[in-house]
């Protein structure tokens, strides 16, 4: 069984639960989940919406880099799947998983997954402010 067992962008709400089921590995003695959510301040200033915007490629540009973590470390699945489009305060606009044999292994995995994901795939968020006014951060570096 590949060991890459979800990757999605999607503009649909996104769901621990299914991350979870997609990871579930009884060779896994450990399971390391990020989600990543909007949340009201950035650099001291409000944020009231973020939009995700991701490049045609985004899909194949995630799988490079999950195929990176699963032959650097010894994870038995790997999931990640990010939001595009709309986002409000407190919705969940990425999710990361890292089932390994042992919990350190399955921390490390998941921390590489989600950086290597923010810095590897084209994806970019507009932050909209309180004020009103507006900006652009790449999520690939």
């Amino acid at each position: 069984m590949d060991v890459i067992r979800l990757l999605g962008i999607r503009d649909t709400p996104l769901s621990v639960d299914e991350v979870m089921a997609a990871v579930g590995d009884h060779a896994a003695g450990g399971t390391a989940v990020f989600v990543g959510t909007v949340r009201e301040q950035d650099g001291g200033r409000p944020v009231t919406l973020l939009t995700y915007s991701a490049h045609p490629s985004a899909e194949e540009h995630l799988r490079r880099v999950a195929e990176k973590v699963a032959a650097d470390h010894q994870a038995t699945a790997l999931a990640a799947v990010h939001r595009v489009g709309d986002l409000r305060l407190g919705e969940i606009a990425v999710i990361v998983a890292a089932a390994c044999p042992h919990r350190g292994e399955a921390f490390d995995a998941c921390r590489r997954l989600i950086d290597d994901l923010k810095r590897e795939v084209p994806i970019w968020k507009h932050q909209i402010f309180a004020d009103g006014d507006a900006e652009w951060v790449g999520a690939c570096d």
